[in-house]
This record gives structure tokens, sequence and C-alpha cells, in this order.
């Protein structure tokens, strides 16, 4: 999970939307790039052409009210001749911080926590300022600790320790001693210890790995028998696409296959592997009331002091208004889970992106589907 690019999809597809926004404020929505609107017949012409502009494989799951629509591009393999299965599984990054920070905020809501609570009073000397530190500032990432992910990576952006095993305490101790990147509440300053802290956190206040809590509390209530939270595991179960990173030797890129490594260097920050369909189930039940009281989903989809993020949540501008989800990314994986308000239209996306540029096409796709 590299700091760097957990979030680079999201961002570029933002950017490229604020753009389209501004291009059609005065006319009807449509896809950025698209010169009309795009119909439910066009999504595997916009799936194809991620892959067509440097992703290996692509896979979606489009709701739109009461119909899904499912489709797949590209190969599973460099090279290989088998499609890229459309009910794949694959890691998905950062969309993890939506899970961490739906299950702390159950937590709010049973009253075992509260959102003003600092990090001392339950994790006491885990983090230096701590005692300056809330939950909230945790969830909107305006803690101002460092991220622990900085120098994990090497150049090309694969971990240097592919199969260790960290254990989440290793990974905030990476960054003690560190100056913080500001006040706490003063400014939002994405970094992956937040989360890594809210896992711990969980664990105090329950007595149970973050990891029981999050399948208790989100996955068995909701079906979601397909997302899986892999602790040490550095396999992606069967019926997966590939994931690859241009590396250079000897003076040549070489794709080198870069699907296992050990997701504890990840933990509640990013370390869940899932498919299209949960997503979508996931951020559905959470739009529509099913996992947190309406007072709760209000909190996390607040941006008063993060403009763009609530508490656990995205908030992207598209010409037709927000779209709320998460974005994530670890090397070669790519992952962009998105709803509208009411959570009726999604799109959970996954590409392998390895060259090119595939972000601003997979912009293009989750703009077709929410402003339709």
């Amino acid at each position: 999970m590299k700091a760097t690019s957990t979030r680079a999809t999201v961002a570029a597809c933002l950017a490229v939307a604020m753009a389209a926004m501004a291009a059609t404020a005065a006319g009807p929505a449509v896809a950025a790039g698209a010169g009309a609107a795009v119909g439910r017949e066009d999504w595997q012409g916009l799936l194809d052409g991620i892959v067509a502009a440097g992703a290996v494989s692509a896979i979606a799951e489009i709701r739109d009210g009461n119909t899904t629509w499912r489709g797949t591009a590209g190969k599973a393999t460099m090279g290989g001749s088998r499609p890229a299965a459309v009910d794949g599984k694959f890691r998905i990054g950062s969309v993890t911080k939506s899970f961490t920070a739906a299950t702390v905020l159950d937590l709010v809501g049973e009253g075992k926590l509260r959102l003003s609570d600092r990090v001392e009073r339950w994790l006491p000397g885990l983090v230096d300022g701590g005692a300056g530190i809330t939950v909230r500032n945790l969830l909107q990432h305006t803690s101002g600790i460092p991220d622990y992910a900085e120098d994990l990576f090497d150049e090309w952006g694969v971990p240097k320790e592919r199969f260790r095993t960290w254990s989440a305490r290793e990974l905030v101790e990476r960054v003690k001693g560190q100056p913080a990147e500001f006040r706490p509440g003063t400014r939002f300053g994405y970094s992956n210890t937040n989360y890594i802290v809210l896992g711990l956190l969980i664990e105090r206040v329950t007595g149970r790995p973050y990891a029981t809590e999050v399948k208790e509390r989100i996955l068995r209530p909701l079906g979601l028998r397909n997302t899986t939270l892999p602790g040490a595991s550095p396999e992606v179960p069967r019926r997966h696409a590939h994931a690859y990173a241009p590396v250079t030797r000897d003076g040549t890129r070489v794709p080198v296959d870069v699907t296992r490594f050990d997701p504890t260097m990840a933990g509640a920050a990013g370390e869940i592997i899932s498919t299209t369909a949960d997503l979508n189930r996931f951020y559905r039940a959470l739009f529509q009331g099913r996992l947190l009281r309406p007072s709760l989903l209000k909190e996390m989809t607040d941006l008063t002091a993060a403009e763009g993020y609530g508490l656990g949540l995205e908030a992207g501008s598209l010409p037709c208004g927000l779209a709320w989800g998460h974005g994530g990314g670890t090397r070669g994986y790519s992952t962009v889970a998105f709803s509208s308000a009411d959570g009726r239209r999604q799109l959970a996306l996954s590409f392998t992106p390895y060259h090119g540029d595939p972000e601003p096409a997979a912009l293009t796709l989750l703009t077709s589907v929410l402003c339709r």
C-alpha cells in the first residue's frame, strides 16, 4: 500500500471531474471526455477503454436502482489468454478505511466510544501528542500524524520487504519521534497511520481484533461472503487478476508480478480483499441507513473540517453533484467505489494499471454511471 498511491486514482479522477463539472455547468451532465450522455449500452465500451489506456484488466459492477450490470475487459494475466473474471477478487487498498470507519462509528452509536475521546485516553503513549488528538481527527485525517508508509517502497513502488509480517504497533512506531505535520484539527493531511491507530483503538475498546469486529458488524450482517481480511496471508483467493509493476533491470523495463505480499503492512488502513458486488452492497447499505443511525451517517458525510473528506469517506464533485465512497490502491491494483448520495446509483471498479494513464478512462465510466 504505497502511501502516495492509495488515493492516486481518486485524486486523478476528481481532478478531471472538476474540469468536467466546469465544462458542463450550463448544460446536461455528460461523462468526462465524452461528447454526449453515455447510456447503459456503452458501459462495456468504456470498460474496454480503461484497458486500452494502459490497464491489464478491468472489472466493474454497476447498479442503477434495481438493475445490475457487470462487465470485464482485458486478461487476468499479462500476455495470457484467460479473461479477467467478472466476479474476481482484488485488493481494495484504502477503500478498507470506510469499513474501519463504519466499525468505529458503530461503537460510537453503542456508547462505547466518543468522537471527542482523546487517543491518549485509550492508547496511552502510542502516538506523540495523543492527548491533543481525537477519534474524529483520526477518522478525517486531521491529526497531523505522519504517514508510516512513506519509505516502505522502492523506487518502482514495490514493497521493500514484501513478505515481512508487521504488527500494528510496529507500523505506528515508525513515525515515533517525527515532528507532527500540523497541529491537530487545523487542516487535512492524508495519513495511513491514522487508520492503523483506529484499528488498535477498536481492539482496545472491544477486547477483540479489529478484523473480528469488522466481520461481526459489517461482513456477516450484510452477507459479504467474498470479502476477507487476510491478516498475514500473502495470497489473493482464486479467480483474480494479477497485479504488475514496471521495473527497470539492466536498462530494460520488465513487468514484475506484485500480486502477492504480506498485507499486514496495510492493516486497518488497506488490507481488505473484496469483489465489486460486495463493495456495492456495502456502500448501498451504508448510505441507505442499514449500518449506522442517521446522526452518525450525517457525521460521516460532514465535510466541514476537511474539504472532500468526511469520516472514512471521500466526496467527489461530479457534474451531477457529489459522489460518495472511497478510492484505493496497492501496487498494481486500483479501486474506485462510489455511489450517489442515496445509494441508488453505484460503480465498483477494479483495474490493474501497468502503463499509460487509465485514470481518466476510469472517471469517464464513473461519471457515465452516476450522471446518467
